[in-house]
């Protein structure tokens, strides 16, 4: 690491691209429930000795599978999040394919803040929640995370590792204090 002289710009303090990430492991032990159930589907249709009929059985396969997909799709996707911020755009990117993601534009934000308390049961689970009266959130896991406030008024939650250092590192790039639709006077 570099020591920067005093007075020096701030802006060359700060890395082009800034990375962060949170990782939930226990939804891995959800996602290898929701892989048994598709195997329970699997085993059901390939070696049956279901003898009270055909349509029974096709709804337990079905029923199985389509259980064990919601399960393990449902969970992987919300593994992890990856929070980027780079000089005009703040992107989140859920899972191992990135989806869902959003790209959020630097000037549609009017400030950053840090919490230290972010859990899924104030939210209504993992994933991307949105709740009226508390904004937009991706919530991983329970911990620190960033609040961003939007010129709009509403609020979107991100939960990630060293929320701290995001928080510098978004507030450091804002640009001016006015929203950009506004008219100038």
């Amino acid at each position: 690491m570099r020591d920067h002289a005093h007075g020096e710009n701030a802006s060359h303090q700060h890395p082009d691209v800034w990375t962060g990430r949170a990782t939930n492991r226990v939804q891995w032990l959800l996602a290898l429930i929701g892989a048994a159930c598709m195997a329970l589907g699997i085993e059901l249709a390939v070696d049956s000795a279901w003898t009270s009929g055909s349509a029974p059985l096709v709804m337990a396969v079905v029923g199985c599978i389509a259980a064990g997909l919601l399960v393990l799709f449902g969970t992987l996707a919300f593994v992890h999040v990856a929070l980027k911020v780079d000089k005009e755009h703040l992107e989140v990117r859920c899972g191992h394919i990135g989806l869902p993601r959003r790209r959020i534009p630097l000037s549609h934000v009017v400030g950053a803040s840090y919490t230290s308390h972010v859990t899924p049961r104030h939210w209504g689970g993992w994933g991307y929640r949105w709740r009226p009266e508390k904004g937009t959130a991706v919530v991983v896991r329970r911990g620190e995370g960033v609040v961003l406030e939007m010129w709009d008024g509403h609020t979107f939650t991100i939960t990630v590792d060293d929320a701290e250092a995001a928080v510098r590192e978004i507030e450091a790039r804002l640009g001016p204090t006015k929203p950009p639709s506004a008219p100038a006077h």
